[in-house]
């Protein structure tokens, strides 16, 4: 059989495809290498409770705001999210702590009354957050009520450059940065676009799923197979073969070969090229371009089991620090200097927690030495690292949770090597391609690619997280729908 549209990886970018692809009555497969699909938004169980990968929370799901009309198209407001507290990111630097609040006045009235002389900056840095959350997602140029918006200069900025520029206390700066551990905090290449479009949603509304990240998969899945598409795992594409200019079908593991019209990729560029083994259109100056692009970094987790009723949930993200070194920290060798702490919203009728993630960032070169390892294959000297590492991030977390160690019944530590293993993601990239403000036309990719009907998705296009994600399936989309048709869908 041949389909319209053959999508390459199932994580949330492919899902988003499929979904909107299928709805729009194309006959979509979806192809998925693993045992199960999702991606980083994937959930494993251990002792009964189920872990997330990569999901921990999400902004802008109001109605209004800059994720509830796509989310609504897709299905996933109908899933139980529940709204965190009006200080829902707290950042705790040495032995203060700070808030981030949701709405953009009540954020910059927060941080005033900590820093009133940088009342002025915080109220133009808001400003500029919400017309980056206000953006048509069809049009990286255009903000939603038509006006210019300036993305090539902000994506041609510093972030870092623009922080100490727009802000005199350097606590501020840190403390601003604090909620960005969940991206690549790089003073010499992160663009101002890519940090400012991290932060913005969130303080529109921030949101936590009650319940593990497969409650989004499992959701998309079946819609896409109630409009008729296919997924199918374990089926790890090992050829896209081209014909005419244009590739024609997709070897499998699996012994079978997949015709399409349109190929989709949401698994990493430099693999997608090497999965085209020969090609008239695929240049080696495309393909040495995208195999020189660097990674960001990865992360390391560690995912606590609490004994019960001993830890009561907490309805905000906490973020701990040693010292004001938030751009730095984790370049350094001495132990763990920041971490992301999350907790699963409780179950009905209960008020304690049963697990918790802390994560640090964590970069390649600190696991690089077991590369050719597998998963349950690493060695004694791998798993005495992630053990120091585990240690690490929890006496750090004990700042905030005096006593946690004692709380602790079971825990699960992964590393970048265990996201490259398990989601195929060169390096372990927690954060896809690295985009740099110095040579953003090199960075920033198209969902073109030379082979007219090969795109691309996913976030090693523009944005990163389950908002810029969802915005990058818009725009892959919108190459084979229309623009006019994918602004439909988020504007009604």
């Amino acid at each position: 059989m041949k389909y319209e549209v053959v999508i390459i990886g199932s994580g949330l970018g492919g899902l988003e495809c499929a979904h909107i692809l299928s709805r729009a009555g194309m006959s979509v497969l979806l192809l998925e290498r693993g045992a199960q699909t999702g991606g980083c938004i994937q959930s494993y169980k251990r002792r009964g409770l189920a872990f997330d990968t990569g999901l921990h929370y999400v902004g802008g799901l109001d109605e209004g705001q800059s994720l509830h009309t796509a989310f609504e198209y897709l299905g996933l407001l109908r899933l139980p999210w529940q709204r965190l507290d009006t200080d829902f990111d707290r950042v705790t630097i040495g032995d203060r702590t700070f808030a981030f609040t949701q709405g953009y006045d009540e954020f910059v009235n927060t941080l005033a009354a900590d820093f009133p002389a940088e009342r002025q900056a915080l109220a133009r840095y808001a400003g500029l957050l919400k017309r980056i959350a206000q953006q048509r997602p069809d049009a990286p140029g255009t903000s939603s009520v038509g006006r210019p918006f300036p993305f090539a200069a902000l994506i041609g900025t510093s972030a870092y450059g623009y922080l100490t520029k727009t802000f005199h206390d350097p606590l501020l700066i840190n403390v601003l940065s604090g909620t960005s551990l969940k991206m690549e905090l790089r003073q010499e290449s992160l663009p101002l676009f890519t940090f400012a479009h991290g932060n913005s949603s969130f303080i529109e509304s921030s949101w936590r799923l009650k319940g593990d990240g497969s409650l989004i998969v499992n959701s998309l899945a079946d819609d896409i197979r109630s409009h008729g598409g296919e997924i199918i795992c374990n089926a790890e594409v090992q050829e896209l073969v081209e014909k005419d200019g244009k590739l024609a079908y997709a070897v499998c593991s699996n012994g079978e070969s997949y015709e399409g019209d349109i190929f989709i990729s949401d698994i990493h560029p430099a693999v997608t090229c090497r999965l085209v083994k020969q090609s008239d259109r695929m240049k080696k100056i495309y393909r040495h371009r995208i195999e020189r692009m660097e990674n960001t970094f990865g992360m390391f987790t560690v995912s606590l089991c609490i004994k019960p009723g001993t830890l009561k949930y907490f309805n905000w993200n906490q973020y701990v620090y040693k010292e004001p070194n938030v751009w730095t920290f984790y370049q350094e060798d001495s132990p763990v200097g920041g971490i992301l702490m999350s907790c699963r919203v409780p179950e009905e009728g209960s008020e304690y927690v049963q697990q918790i993630d802390l994560l640090t960032p964590m970069p390649w070169s600190k696991c690089a030495a077991w590369k050719h390892t597998a998963v349950g294959h690493r060695g004694d000297e791998y798993k005495a690292m992630k053990d120091c590492i585990a240690d690490e991030c929890i006496a750090l977390a004990e700042r905030f949770i005096p006593g946690l160690s004692d709380m602790i019944t079971g825990r699960y530590a992964s590393t970048p090597l265990t996201y490259r293993d398990y989601t195929c993601t060169p390096e372990g990239s927690a954060y896809g391609l690295r985009k740099d403000f110095k040579d953003p036309v090199m960075t920033l990719l198209s969902p073109r690619t030379p082979i007219p009907n090969l795109l691309l998705t996913g976030q090693n296009l523009m944005l990163h997280g389950l908002h810029g994600v969802t915005m990058t399936t818009l725009f892959t989309c919108a190459e084979i729908l229309g623009k006019e048709q994918i602004w439909n869908i988020v504007k009604n």
